[in-house]
């Protein structure tokens, strides 16, 4: 009669056997950690929000323009029944909009108690970038955007790290009356 194995020396048995058919398959690689965002384009710069900065993304709504504001103010929406004020943020920088308007959006920020729209020229959802390829060099650039950017990140083109939370706490962005 042949020996009869415990089921101890089966398991071991069957390991040895997984392991030596397991060999020829790739180990796993090193995780990359990555830092998350909203992209978005003004003019011909990239940039991208903190994702906890930025509460929604909405298509250009209707807005009703309101006198005595400045130039950059463009109305107030109503977005489910909440009052939103709309502001054209290349306006705010001293730029123009793209006149395609289809592709515009608006970046809706609720900090504090600023509640606001930030229309930009195009919305790339969410972007990821590897944490390596972060630099808090940014290269040269208008002084009046200069508050709002934390570092960038390098692809192809950099992407500037904007912070929406900074620009509602921006004593010029708060005052809209002319």
């Amino acid at each position: 009669m042949a020996d009869a194995q415990t089921p101890f020396q089966l398991l071991l048995e069957i390991e040895q056997r997984c392991r030596l058919l397991a060999a020829g398959l790739p180990s796993q690689q090193v995780a990359v950690q990555t830092w998350s965002g909203i992209g978005f384009r003004m003019g011909e710069r990239l940039f991208v929000a903190p994702m906890g900065e930025v509460g929604e993304v909405l298509h250009e709504p209707r807005f009703t323009l309101l006198p005595g504001v400045k130039g950059w103010v463009k109305g107030v929406a109503n977005v489910r029944g909440r009052l939103l004020p709309v502001m054209d943020l290349c306006g705010f920088f001293g730029q123009e909009l793209s006149p395609l308007r289809k592709q515009r959006r608006v970046l809706v920020v609720d900090h504090q108690e600023v509640f606001a729209g930030l229309t930009v020229d195009e919305v790339f959802g969410m972007q990821h970038f590897p944490v390596d390829s972060f630099s808090e060099q940014v290269p040269p650039l208008e002084s009046a955007i200069v508050p709002f950017i934390h570092g960038v990140f390098q692809r192809e083109q950099p992407w500037l790290v904007f912070s929406p939370h900074a620009l509602a706490q921006h004593p010029g962005f708060l005052d809209v009356a002319v």
